[in-house]
């Protein structure tokens, strides 16, 4: 492993643990509306995975490129399925009432 891979892996463990902790530390009623603003974001990641899989140059690269893209669409599309839901729960019904 060279010094610029160990950085890279220890800033990768540091951003996952910090991030583990905020999201703890947010209550429960605030992840759905939290997770439909973050797609945007979701949305770059999934660009930048795709930019970086292009540019790789070895086959582990591009394979773990690879596992990148499919993860974060897998991310874009269950925000945008989570935001859908929410957004049901607050279209009336025929009858006039709330759903």
């Amino acid at each position: 492993m060279t010094y610029t891979q160990a950085i890279l892996l220890i800033v990768f463990i540091a951003a996952a643990l910090l991030g583990y902790k905020i999201i703890t530390k947010v209550p429960s009623l605030l992840h759905t509306p939290l997770m439909s603003g973050m797609n945007a974001f979701s949305g770059v990641t999934l660009l930048g995975c795709l930019s970086a899989t292009a540019a790789a140059v070895a086959l582990s690269s591009k394979l773990i490129g690879i596992i990148a893209i499919i993860l974060a669409t897998l991310n874009v599309v269950g925000g945008f399925g989570v935001t859908h839901r929410m957004l049901k729960m607050f279209k009336k019904t025929e009858k006039g009432g709330e759903a």
